[in-house]
């Protein structure tokens, strides 16, 4: 039976590169839509310029409130959309600019692990099939290799041999989103995007899954985006955290940094709302944001988070902030030097 080396055997126990999986620069996404025919069309930017780059065994976090954009960029980073604009590379690739041949092969190199393990396995077939079906479609494989790589797969996963059998619908949801895992890892990606994975679970099992993927990534040196609104469980699985609002990155750096010291009102008031988060310079009070989501059609003109923001100045609604560097994080805010200072001191 194969082993975890010989299923990976270019990146197995290899998270020394310092060359990024993937890197984004200034990537927007924009959708056109439609009135019929007597309204004109309305514009809706999803994604606002987002940069950022996954080293090999690493873990971007993208956190933020449902409408933010983290799953259009999710979209983009698996190749399931084309960005509107900016760059997008994995690897020394820059897919912006390869033919439809070879944007087909780069889609190998990133896969994609969904919210929902009862809705992305096919019912009607055996876990056997669903894990031999990428590498049917994908390599030159015969029945007998792609089974051996499957079964080795749900090994790596913490399956036992005889589930390979077994249908769907046997499965508890821990143990679907395993065989999802499994079937993204089958032709060997070096990033995964991972859409809130452990959303749908009970507290209890996303433990499990989520000590699987950092075992995963240890052994295999694999990089993550993960995507997630629960900062509780990005505190266990990050590296990095980027935070947005949106569709534009309000805060973004170590995830250490960031949890100790909030910079961005934003921030602050996820972490406040999130229970068992004290960071060393977060307000002693809780947050509660005012007011709903703006429209992402029709957004403020200065800040896109001034209509809630408890800070608001004149400035943040008439001038947008750029992410600018601060305190060992970048940062969206014209008001962030004040909160660099100690809680206590803080007005």
């Amino acid at each position: 039976m194969s082993t975890p080396s010989t299923l990976f055997p270019e990146s197995a126990g290899q998270v020394t590169a310092t060359q990024p999986v993937v890197v984004a620069r200034d990537l927007k996404q924009v959708y056109k839509i439609s009135h019929g025919a007597f309204r004109p069309a309305d514009h809706l930017q999803a994604v606002s310029g987002v940069s950022f780059a996954v080293l090999p065994g690493k873990t971007l976090a993208v956190v933020g409130e449902s409408g933010c954009g983290k799953s259009t960029l999710a979209r983009m980073v698996s190749l399931i959309e084309t960005p509107a604009a900016g760059q997008l590379k994995l690897g020394e690739v820059d897919v912006m600019q390869v033919n439809a041949k070879d944007h087909q092969a780069l889609r190998r190199t990133v896969q994609l692990v969904f919210q929902n393990p009862y809705g992305s396995l096919n019912p009607r077939k055996k876990i056997g099939a669903i894990l031999e079906a990428p590498l049917e479609i994908n390599t030159a494989l015969d029945a007998s290799q792609r089974a051996e790589q499957a079964r080795a797969m749900l090994a790596l996963v913490g399956l036992r041999p005889e589930h390979y059998d077994r249908y769907p619908h046997m499965f508890s949801g821990g143990q679907r989103q395993r065989i999802a895992i499994a079937r993204a890892l089958m032709l060997k990606p070096g990033l995964i995007v991972a859409d809130e994975p452990v959303s749908a679970l009970d507290v209890s099992i996303q433990a499990q899954v989520l000590n699987l993927l950092a075992d995963l990534q240890r052994n295999l040196g694999l990089a993550y985006l993960f995507i997630s609104h629960d900062l509780g469980v990005v505190r266990h699985i990050a590296h990095e955290v980027l935070v947005m609002y949106l569709g534009h990155a309000m805060e973004q750096g170590d995830k250490t940094t960031i949890f100790a010291q909030p910079l961005h009102p934003y921030t602050q008031a996820l972490l406040a709302s999130t229970p068992g988060i004290v960071g060393s310079g977060a307000p002693r009070q809780r947050i509660v944001l005012k007011g709903e989501l703006p429209s992402p059609l029709n957004p403020p003109n200065g800040c896109v988070f001034s209509t809630r923001c408890p800070h608001v100045t004149e400035r943040c609604q008439n001038e947008r902030p750029v992410l600018r560097e601060l305190a060992g994080r970048q940062v969206a805010c014209h008001l962030a030097e004040q909160f660099t200072q100690p809680a206590a001191e803080q007005h």
